[in-house]
């Protein structure tokens, strides 16, 4: 069982909360049958993409966590709790730890060491090698792109069955490509790399379920490389409900220490 949320497990925790827990009740597994077609533009790519997201009110899941770093394997069970554009809460069992995430602040406490953190995105963004914020983290655990797509142009190919779209003008700073599904148009993989800092994040959505029509991540497998270090995160989704009355319990407890991350 993992230390709940020492300095290093933290960042891990933070990313794996980033790229996502989503799952439902009732789920129906998505065969995916459809082909890429080059007859598609980029334009055409990004309209479908767009029709793909997901609508939903909150969000209440359990997820079991596998993190592997060299030989050290740990593993968890977390509460998922999220409110759209507003609240993503995450609790440790017996609330031993929690996290939660506004548009304004990223929180978390640790009973089990009386520590606490609270501050603004430095430590997610620190950990992916790029500026986040909520609506990003949110469009990660949804599987759609982290930008806005139609802000910039892009062009598009195809690979193994996926539309693999990129900016025309990459960031020299930051390469960044979306490959989509054939079939629903939800990513199949969100691919950075920061050569300057030799930082790679790869996000792969293994598999997707069907929700009341609406298609949403069920699988999840995170590859995040620095240099030579490298972790690997699986998720699988216990149990999940859509739409339901959640409540968000957080109160950093006095006396406690606050952490400093590096």
């Amino acid at each position: 069982m993992m230390k709940i949320l020492n300095g290093n497990t933290i960042k891990i925790i933070a990313i794996t909360l980033i790229i996502g827990f989503t799952s439902c009740k009732s789920s129906k597994a998505i065969i995916s049958s459809g082909v890429a077609s080059s007859k598609l533009s980029a334009k055409q790519v990004i309209k479908e993409h767009g029709k793909s997201d997901v609508n939903f009110k909150t969000l209440q899941a359990k997820a079991k966590i596998d993190i592997t770093q060299g030989e050290k394997k740990q593993s968890a069970t977390f509460n998922l709790r999220i409110k759209k554009d507003e609240v993503i809460w995450l609790s440790a069992p017996l609330g031993l730890a929690r996290m939660m995430i506004t548009p304004k602040k990223v929180q978390f406490y640790n009973k089990t060491d009386n520590t606490y953190f609270d501050g603004d995105y430095a430590l997610l963004s620190d950990f992916v090698g790029f500026e986040l914020d909520f609506l990003k983290v949110q469009n990660i655990l949804m599987g759609q792109a982290i930008y806005d797509l139609n802000g910039q142009a892009h062009e598009v190919d195809i690979q193994d069955n996926s539309y693999v779209l990129q900016p025309k003008k990459q960031d020299v700073l930051l390469e960044l490509f979306y490959l989509m599904n054939a079939s629903h148009f939800k990513l199949n993989s969100l691919q950075m790399a920061q050569q300057v800092k030799r930082r790679i994040l790869q996000v792969d959505y293994k598999s997707y379920q069907d929700i009341d029509k609406n298609v949403i991540p069920k699988e999840i497998k995170v590859i995040a490389v620095e240099n030579t270090d490298e972790a690997l995160i699986d998720m699988e989704i216990k149990s999940v409900s859509l739409n339901g009355e959640v409540r968000f319990p957080f109160r950093i407890p006095s006396g406690y220490k606050e952490i400093e991350l590096k």
